[in-house]
């Protein structure tokens, strides 16, 4: 769930094509779509590793081990905070570093463990679906809490993207895992937490910059995972086959520390709006994988009720960065 967080990164250009280099929008747009997809793998990934009987506190584990000397490099290194000099590291605050420590705690290690649990009873198709309407869930939250104003656009966007959802969850219901329901209900409960790490984390972002900002955040959330793995499991629990520890490795640099880096130096290079565009593709792509790599069904329905949800979302994502 990580690239998204890096959109709200207060010194992103907003950039149009008509003013952009065809070499550097092309580069941006690959950047960006290159992140989107390899962040739409990671559903894939954890399917295929439940293959092997392994549970999901103990996958989530190895994924952050894999995962956490990436993002203590980053948290380290100089001058990746806002309006550092080179060569430098800029100090933050206390107050800072808590919030970003307990936002990282409820949008990485919460929402995740979420997404991984619902995962066991959907497909991966229907979990990334459910896990991109997180936009809409950011508009009904400011909404609420920051007194934002939902607009007749913004209402329109919801009804499309939630009929969309309801149109694959109607072609599901029987068809797949007895416990569905369970499932899309701890997806859904993922992109809600993920949603609540977005709103509060905006300021933050601003003062300390969202590089570090996801640096800190996921090195917590990191730890958290390897605690409760502490916590829960025996050390036994590690007596796991070779593709576990590989499908963990890729799942933590492909789909978790590259997406992040990516859809940063898209950002910098295309801007907010080319970027929210590009998010359309995930859905479709994992849908896609599902589909060849685990034989999960693509039927009209399926892909009718995800242009649904991808029109919805698009909507809003473009009326929040225009």
């Amino acid at each position: 769930m990580s690239q998204s967080s890096l959109s709200s990164e207060a010194t992103a250009p907003d950039l149009s094509g008509a003013r952009l280099l065809p070499v550097q929008m092309l580069a941006g747009l690959g950047l960006a779509v290159a992140g989107v997809v390899a962040f739409s793998l990671r559903p894939v990934i954890i399917k295929l590793a439940y293959r092997y009987n392994v549970d999901p506190v103990t996958l989530i584990m190895l994924r952050m081990v894999f995962a956490l000397p990436f993002f203590l490099g980053m948290a380290l290194w100089p001058s990746i905070g806002k309006g550092v000099k080179k060569g430098e590291r800029a100090p933050i605050a206390g107050r800072d570093l808590a919030l970003t420590v307990a936002l990282g705690v409820t949008g990485y290690y919460a929402a995740s463990f979420c997404d991984f649990l619902g995962l066991r009873y959907v497909s991966a198709g229907m979990g990334r679906l459910l896990l991109f309407l997180y936009p809409t869930i950011v508009v009904l939250l400011s909404a609420l809490f920051l007194g934002k104003r939902i607009g007749l656009r913004e209402v329109v966007a919801l009804v499309v993207s939630y009929a969309g959802v309801a149109l694959v969850v109607w072609s599901e219901i029987g068809t797949g895992h007895p416990d569905f329901a369970t499932g899309a209900a701890l997806v859904f409960m993922g992109a809600f937490l993920y949603s609540i790490y977005l709103v509060g984390s905006s300021r933050v972002v601003q003062r300390i910059g969202s590089m570090r900002f996801t640096a800190y955040a996921m090195t917590a959330a990191c730890l958290c995972c390897i605690l409760q793995f502490l916590v829960l499991r025996p050390l036994s629990a590690l007596d796991l086959p070779l593709p576990v520890y590989g499908l963990s490795a890729v799942m933590a640099v492909v789909c978790t520390v590259l997406p992040v880096l990516m859809t940063a130096e898209a950002l910098r290079r295309v801007g907010p709006n080319l970027v929210a565009l590009s998010g359309a593709i995930g859905p479709v792509s994992a849908a896609v994988f599902g589909y060849l790599v685990l034989a999960e069904p693509m039927g009209w329905l399926q892909l009718a009720g995800a242009a649904l949800t991808v029109a919805g979302v698009m909507i809003i994502s473009l009326w929040k960065t225009a």
